[in-house]
């Protein structure tokens, strides 16, 4: 595993490789980061790492007309994270690369970031204005299998589309294709499925990619047969998770 230092913005919700996350940053602690980010040089990569909320709160209000610079204090790196934040987040996140950061008339960013690599937390340092972190890279090992059932979990997450279309009271788009290889097919389906931020967790820290998708084969199924009892459900996106105020 490779080691590195990475800036934190931690968050209620889980980024997988693969998927793309836009944010509107407002916090003071994450502008600076992303002026941070935004100053270095061109070719130079825009990264930092996403890591879920296990116990805390994203502290930024989100009342309309707010931020107002004047008006806030500046929370500082560790609020709301308590004086061990490393003890507030999940042991495994995800490497995030910038590829836009645009900065508004107000001070605020808006930030589309897309997921690369996991990465395990080691440290956290909160002696700058926002969080950093010494971070060990994850590899994503195949795991004995998975090309059979990433074949199974192809046709359960059919069906589980199926059934929440149907309980929605919606017409299913037509069916898009899924990705053949079964890591990436592991990460799009863990994003897609609507599952609270532990289930999420859990798949993104799997052991390996047979692992998580003998996890979401179970998972599908048994969303599968609690949808077919219900007559319906709150309109949720299937492909997009609510995005941080951040």
């Amino acid at each position: 595993m490779t080691s590195a230092r990475l800036p934190l913005f931690p968050l209620n919700t889980v980024l997988f490789p693969g998927l793309v996350m836009p944010l509107n940053v407002f916090e003071q602690r994450y502008r600076s980061l992303m002026r941070d980010l935004s100053a270095l040089a061109e070719d130079a990569p825009r990264r930092f790492g996403v890591i879920a909320i296990r116990d805390g709160h994203e502290v930024a209000p989100s009342a309309i007309g707010l931020p107002d610079s004047h008006a806030l204090p500046d929370p500082g790196p560790t609020a709301g994270f308590g004086p061990d934040p490393a003890k507030s987040f999940y042991s495994v996140g995800c490497v995030a690369d910038a590829a836009t950061i645009r900065e508004q008339e107000d001070g605020t960013f808006e930030v589309l970031a897309t997921g690369t690599t996991r990465f395990e937390l080691v440290s956290v340092d909160s002696s700058g204005p926002y969080l950093t972190a010494e971070v060990k890279e994850l590899e994503e090992e195949q795991g004995e299998g998975a090309g059979a059932l990433a074949s199974g979990v192809v046709r359960a997450f059919r069906m589980y589309q199926k059934r929440l279309a149907g309980a929605r009271e919606r017409t299913l788009a037509a069916e898009q294709d899924l990705p053949g290889e079964p890591s990436v097919l592991s990460y799009l389906v863990a994003a897609a499925a609507v599952l609270d931020t532990p289930a999420k967790q859990r798949l993104l820290q799997a052991p390996d990619t047979a692992s998580r998708l003998a996890d979401e084969l179970k998972l599908l199924r048994a969303e599968s047969a609690v949808i077919g009892k219900l007559p319906s459900l709150p309109a949720v996106d299937l492909t997009r998770g609510p995005t941080s105020p951040n």
